[in-house]
C-alpha cells in the first residue's frame, strides 16, 4: 500500500509539471521551520564572526521609505516591486538625493558595484512605516537653522568646521561607518578572548569592543566613535555605544543622551545580519532601527591614505576666500 501511494504521489507531481500546474507542498512540510544556522566557534567558545565583509551593494539604498511606497511597509511589498527598486538603483545613485541638493557620482564610479543585488528598498525597519521618528520639541529648537556640512552643498566655507568629518578625514562615527558610501564599504572583524575589533576600510578606524561587562566611561570622556561595550545574546553580538562627541552624534543627536545598539548575527557562512537601533530621548520621540546584510568579501582591507597629499580641504577654503575677494 505504501509503495502504491508513493508511486501515485510521484505521478501527480510529474503530471502537474507537464501541465504547468502548481504543486502544493504538504502542510507538514510547510509548517516545519528551517533549521537555524549554527555559526562556528572560536577556540574559547564564542560564536565566530571573523572575516572581511562588505555592504557595497547597498550603496544608494535610501534610509527612509521612498515616496512611491507611501502607506506601504516592507513586508507588504511584492517581489516585482522590490525588483523594480533594484533595477533603478544605478539611476538613483547617479541622480543623488531625491531633493536634488547633492549630486551622486558619475556612472563610471558605480561600475564596481552590483546595485541590482541590493537586498531591500530602504534601510529603516522600525518604525514599520520606514520613517525617522518625529523630533522632540527640544530637538526642533536645538536644530533650527542647522545646515548640512558637506562640500557638495555649496558653502559657505568659512572654516574647516563647515565641512563634514569624513571630508576632513577624521571619522564617520557609528552607525555612519556601517552605512555604505561610494567606496571603502569593507569591514574586518577580529576576535580575541574578551574582545572584538572591527576595522573599517574608510578612514581606517578601529573599534576595540570589550566583552567583559565593564561599565561605560564617565561622561567627561568622549570619542568620535563613542565608547562601545559588547556582550553575547546567544549567537548574536550586541554592542552598545555611548559617549559620542557633539560633532559625531548621528544626525545631530544630543551627544549626552545618544545611544546606538548594534546586533551582529552570523546567519550563513558568508553573511552577517546587522541592525542598529538609535535612541535619544532629547532628539527623537521613539527609538528607530536600520538593518542591512554584511556579505563576506575575498578582498583584503585597503589602506585609506586620506591625509596623504590630500589638498581638498585647503583648496575648498582657498577658493572660497578667492570668491570673497572678488565680491
Amino acid at each position: 500500500m505504501k509503495t502504491r501511494l508513493l508511486a501515485l504521489a510521484v505521478l501527480t507531481v510529474i503530471l502537474a509539471g507537464a501541465l504547468g500546474l502548481p504543486v502544493r507542498a504538504q502542510s507538514t512540510a510547510r509548517s516545519r521551520p528551517a533549521a537555524a544556522y549554527s555559526p562556528p566557534r572560536t577556540e574559547w567558545g564564542d560564536p565566530d564572526l571573523q572575516g572581511i565583509y562588505t555592504n557595497s551593494n547597498e550603496y544608494a539604498t535610501p534610509l527612509e521609505r521612498p515616496k512611491e511606497f507611501a502607506g506601504r511597509r516592507l513586508d507588504d511589498l511584492t517581489a516585482e516591486e522590490i525588483a523594480r527598486v533594484r533595477a533603478g538603483a544605478t539611476r538613483q545613485a547617479i541622480a543623488g538625493l531625491a531633493n536634488g541638493e547633492v549630486r551622486g557620482p558619475d556612472e563610471w564610479w558605480l561600475q564596481i558595484l552590483d546595485l541590482a543585488k541590493r537586498n531591500q528598498p530602504w534601510l529603516i525597519v522600525d518604525p514599520p512605516e520606514g520613517q525617522i521618528p518625529a523630533l522632540t520639541p527640544e530637538a526642533k529648537v536645538r536644530l533650527q537653522g542647522l545646515r548640512p556640512r558637506s562640500s557638495f552643498i555649496g558653502g559657505p566655507f568659512d572654516g574647516p568646521e563647515d565641512l563634514g568629518m569624513l571630508e576632513r578625514c577624521i571619522s564617520r562615527s557609528i552607525p555612519g561607518s556601517m552605512i555604505p558610501v561610494m567606496y571603502g564599504n569593507n569591514y574586518q572583524i577580529i576576535q580575541a578572548p574578551g574582545y572584538i575589533v572591527i576595522t573599517y576600510e574608510i578612514v581606517h578606524e578601529a573599534r576595540v569592543i570589550p566583552l567583559d561587562g565593564r561599565a561605560h566611561l564617565g561622561a567627561a570622556v568622549r570619542a568620535h566613535m563613542g565608547d562601545p561595550r559588547g556582550r553575547w545574546d546567544g549567537n548574536t553580538l550586541v554592542v552598545e555605544t555611548t559617549n559620542f562627541t557633539g560633532a559625531s552624534a548621528y544626525r545631530n543627536a544630543s551627544a549626552d543622551t545618544f545611544r546606538v545598539t548594534e546586533r551582529f548575527t552570523r546567519v550563513a557562512p558568508d553573511r552577517i545580519e546587522w541592525t542598529a537601533t538609535m535612541e535619544d530621548p532629547k532628539t527623537w520621540t521613539r527609538p528607530w532601527t536600520i538593518a542591512m546584510p554584511l556579505t563576506a568579501d575575498p578582498h583584503p582591507i585597503l589602506a585609506f591614505e586620506c591625509h596623504e597629499h590630500n589638498y581638498g580641504l585647503r583648496n575648498i577654503l582657498s577658493a572660497a576666500r578667492a570668491e570673497d575677494r572678488n565680491k
